[in-house]
């Protein structure tokens, strides 16, 4: 029965038809007409605090390059979304692209009512195959419209808020072992109980930035080794038989889908996969394999938050805990973020991310801020966040009617 979901989910949209400029706009709940009337891009650089950022194969950035996009409609009502890649060389996907393709997909927008998320998808499927990066901050501004049309929160329109606020992780970057377990120890008393490190590099020197990192935990913490897809199945199997005895979580090792789950298969550790689940089929064949006991889910990967929250519903029904983050971002990024994490289900909610501490650059008044390791999504209609325009500067992508 999984397999033919499977390949439910896999059955193609309908084929494209040619982009019109304008469309007849539907009538939203409130028997009001609206329709997007303009889309503009703006391109953001985001340095980080540390100063730079290190994970698996020697890979590194310093300064985040972001999409901001805005979504104007005939009624005066704006929604914001963003995208931030982790560089060029961590998924499919880069800066440059994401603006690429915007300039493809805005004019298939132009008209469409951008409350009705399940045909806004479709129209970017249909208008695009494949680069759900580019189809993200699309879909997150059109959220940010419905919030406000309907006088609520994303998070309540996605499910409901569960409980006051929600924990974080901490990305520790990939450094001598000495040098992150002190990382560690400064990030625990900011507030964190939750870090994943880094690592994805040799095998020796991986199994002891583990156990370094391991000595430092105190009573309530945990600890994920993210590989990253560094590492090949010899050295992951020597990693795992390395720190079998400690209190840690296997996140991607490998690569493929099929080499993660043949380490899997040998490790007696909690395991995580991340980069190869992107879509609903993916987690059914995860499910049906037994191929991890938690996964990563980022909005931006999997097409922005329409997409994202039918994996994290799908994950709820399967019993599957997941992290719930983005490649990199913001402030507008992290607001996503929080809303789609704020109403997921707590027990099923692992943590999430909090991109905008990593930053020095403040992008929107109004995004929510770590207090003591935790994150609440705002209250405010939509995403509850007003972009400030000095920092946006000019737009580079400007299409309207």
């Amino acid at each position: 029965m999984l397999r033919s979901l499977s390949n439910h989910f896999r059955s193609k949209a309908s084929e494209a038809t040619t982009c019109v400029p304008i469309r007849r706009a539907s009538t939203n709940s409130a028997g009001q007409e609206i329709k997007i009337t303009r889309i503009t891009a703006f391109q953001v650089d985001l340095p980080l605090v540390e100063g730079r950022y290190a994970w698996s194969g020697g890979k590194s950035v310093d300064v985040f390059d972001s999409t901001v996009v805005r979504i104007e409609t005939d009624k005066g009502v704006t929604g914001w979304g963003a995208n931030c890649p982790l560089g060029p060389a961590y998924l499919p996907a880069y800066a440059a692209g994401t603006r690429a393709g915007l300039k493809e997909l805005a004019p298939c927008l132009l008209g469409e009512n951008p409350t009705q998320l399940g045909k806004i998808n479709q129209v970017m499927d249909s208008a695009m195959r494949g680069h759900p990066y580019v189809k993200s901050p699309l879909d997150i501004a059109c959220w940010d419209i419905l919030g406000k049309v309907a006088g609520m929160p994303v998070c309540e329109l996605l499910g409901g808020r569960f409980g006051e606020d929600f924990a974080l992780y901490r990305a520790i970057s990939q450094a001598a072992p000495g040098e992150m377990a002190e990382n560690i120890a400064g990030y625990r008393e900011e507030g964190y109980r939750k870090f994943q490190l880094k690592v994805g590099g040799v095998a020796d020197v991986d199994i002891e930035r583990i156990k370094a990192c391991a000595e430092v935990l105190q009573p309530g913490d945990l600890l994920m080794a993210d590989a990253n897809t560094g590492w090949l199945m010899h050295d992951a199997v020597r990693v795992v038989n390395a720190v079998k005895g400690l209190d840690v979580y296997i996140e991607q090792p490998c690569d493929t889908y099929e080499e993660n789950l043949s380490v899997r298969q040998l490790c007696p550790l909690p395991f995580i996969m991340d980069e190869n689940i992107d879509n609903l089929a993916m987690v059914l064949r995860l499910y049906n394999d037994r191929a991890a006991d938690c996964i990563n889910l980022k909005i931006s990967k999997v097409g922005g938050l329409t997409k994202a929250r039918q994996i994290r519903d799908l994950c709820v029904s399967l019993g599957i805990a997941m992290n719930i983050e983005d490649t990199w971002g913001g402030d507008i990024e992290t607001a996503a973020i929080s809303h789609l994490a704020h109403s997921t289900p707590t027990q099923f909610l692992f943590a999430a991310t909090d991109f905008n501490s990593y930053v020095t650059v403040s992008t929107a008044d109004g995004a929510p801020r770590r207090f003591n390791g935790r994150m609440a999504a705002p209250k405010a209609p939509g995403l509850g966040i007003q972009p400030r325009l000095d920092v946006l500067g000019e737009p580079v992508l400007d299409v309207g009617v």
